[in-house]
C-alpha cells in the first residue's frame, strides 16, 4: 500500500499564490475607495478600471492558489 505524501514544491507554489492574493485583496478595494472618493479628478475612471481588474485578479488567484494547495495534498502522483 502506497502512502500519500504532500508535494512540498507544489505546496510552496500555492502558498506564494495565496500571498499574491492577499496583496491584491487589500490593494483592489483600497484603490476602489480612493477612486470613488475623488470623482472630480481626471484619473477617476482609470483608477476604477485598475481597481476592478485587481479585484477580479484577487478572486482568480484565490481559486488558483487553493486548487494548487489542494492538489499538493490530495493528488495521486
Amino acid at each position: 500500500m502506497e502512502t500519500k505524501r504532500t508535494d512540498k514544491d507544489l505546496l510552496v507554489k500555492g502558498i506564494k499564490t495565496m500571498g499574491l492574493t492577499l496583496v491584491l485583496m487589500f490593494l483592489g478595494p483600497t484603490l476602489f475607495y480612493i477612486g470613488l472618493s475623488n470623482k472630480d479628478k481626471p484619473l477617476f475612471i482609470p483608477i476604477l478600471i485598475v481597481a476592478s481588474i485587481l479585484c477580479v485578479l484577487a478572486i482568480y488567484f484565490a481559486f488558483k492558489g487553493l486548487k494548487t494547495i489542494m492538489d499538493s495534498m490530495f493528488k495521486n502522483s
